[in-house]
């Protein structure tokens, strides 16, 4: 081997090795463990106590999206949601020291269970006269049922991914996340009403990287290698998550409202969660209010200012990169679909050669693909002409770029591919090909918006 190739072999080797002990390969069994905590576990239990405890009681808390996990290759019969939810919530209510859980989703094995052992006693108790025959003590009623669900388990809300290649070396790197819906609602059992409801969302991401070396060090010497590793937040944990962030919102809220009360001994406990809730609040308003200024909704005005850079594409050479101006107005039918009309003043060069000025006009169809994004592509085509002292020239144009939100304003960054009928934008016929210009633009659009 030459000593270029005996450095890659020990390279892919030190690699493998050092990848394989930070990715921590799993090498033999492990043991079984308590539960995993998860980050909203600490906060619940060192909420402000209660007056008093409530006694509540859950019949089902369950999956109510009926949705399968997803596969590669179809359907699958496993359900993307947990089914033992009423178990998670139980256990958080248990945790949060204000409630008192009482068991009812399975209450009819409870029931036959005391059945029996009053039947048992009142045997034993013929048999034994001088037992005397005890009562079973009644059970606890609630005066407030928990209902609600994991409502909506939204798939592939947000993927992407990056990578790159240089010749056989190269790595990658994706991403998707999913979201889970929950509500959760407390109801009076003495006349039945709605005491407080509560909604809360999660997200769950999932994401993978890898690595790859393929490249021909020596003729029939191949070099191979390849290491990843994927991440899934389980969906058990995000569940758990999302139904203590519910049970501490239902407690805060709660208290609020006055529908129950903490102890007068924890009232410096009590301002500062509900601050901290009211605090969450104001940035969920804040971020709601912040996406109506760059979601573009419904028909509306937009006025377009932008510099360019333009470089002639014609049967000379050299070509060389000159400034422009563009300003424009656009019509938007939708989030999606909006219509531009504008104009440029341009100037096409070749170096020492020829230099000549041109007033452009480009009428567009554009489509935004991401509107509710404060960042969006964008996709464009459409037609126009170029003309200076000579008649106009015809031509069409096809583009993208990228757009980017605040509130009224939007900055533009585009590219643009001007087609010609003509082979004569710069003074000389010559070939089958017709003149074409690249356009490079940067600028900034304000916004009419219906208020």
């Amino acid at each position: 081997m030459k000593w270029t190739h005996q450095f890659l072999f020990l390279f892919a080797t030190a690699f493998i090795t050092s990848c394989a002990t930070l990715l921590k390969i799993p090498d033999g069994k492990s043991d079984p463990k308590l539960g995993e905590k998860t980050n909203l576990q600490f906060p619940i239990k060192k909420l402000p106590p209660p007056k008093e405890k409530i006694v509540v009681g859950v019949y089902k808390f369950r999956d109510q999206t009926g949705q399968y996990k997803p596969t590669e290759n179809g359907s699958s019969f496993s359900t993307a949601i947990p089914q033992g939810i009423t178990s998670i919530l139980i256990k958080v209510l248990e945790d949060s020291n204000w409630f008192i859980p009482i068991e009812r989703e399975n209450v009819a094995n409870l029931l036959n269970e005391r059945q029996i052992i009053r039947t048992t006693k009142q045997e034993y108790s013929q048999n034994n006269k001088n037992n005397s025959n005890q009562q079973l003590p009644p059970l606890l009623f609630a005066g407030v049922l928990l209902e609600g669900g994991v409502i909506s388990y939204d798939t592939n809300v947000l993927t992407g991914g990056l990578g790159a290649r240089y010749f056989g070396i190269g790595a990658s790197t994706q991403y998707r996340q999913d979201r889970i819906s929950v509500y959760l609602r407390a109801v009076s059992t003495m006349n039945g009403k709605v005491l407080k409801s509560v909604y809360v969302d999660k997200t769950i991401l999932s994401t993978t990287l890898n690595g790859s070396i393929f490249k021909y060090v020596d003729t029939e010497k191949l070099l191979e290698s390849e290491v990843g590793i994927t991440q899934n937040e389980p969906v058990q944990i995000a569940v758990k998550e999302a139904i203590e962030k519910a049970v501490q919102a239902l407690i805060i809220e709660g208290i609020q409202d006055k529908i129950w009360e903490p102890d007068p001994n924890s009232i410096k406990e009590t301002d500062a969660a509900i601050n901290a809730i009211k605090e969450e609040q104001k940035q969920v308003d804040f971020l709601a209010n912040k996406a109506k200024y760059y979601d573009v909704k419904g028909k509306h005005y937009s006025i377009i200012g932008m510099v360019e850079a333009n470089t002639l594409q014609g049967d000379y050479e050299s070509p060389t990169t000159t400034p422009g101006l563009r300003f424009g107005i656009r019509y938007n039918f939708n989030r999606f679909w909006n219509i531009n009309l504008s104009s440029a003043f341009i100037t096409l060069e070749n170096k020492e050669i020829v230099r000549r000025r041109y007033q452009a006009t480009d009428l567009n169809l554009e489509y935004l693909m991401l509107p509710a994004n404060k960042f969006s592509p964008f996709l464009f085509a459409g037609g126009g002409f170029i003309v200076n002292r000579e008649p106009m020239k015809f031509k069409y144009q096809l583009g993208g770029g990228f757009e980017y939100f605040l509130k009224n304003f939007s900055i533009r960054l585009q590219s643009q591919y001007d087609l010609g009928f003509d082979d004569d934008w710069d003074t000389k016929i010559n070939g089958d090909l017709n003149d074409r210009a690249l356009r490079f633009g940067l600028g900034i659009s304000y916004h009419f918006r219906k208020k």
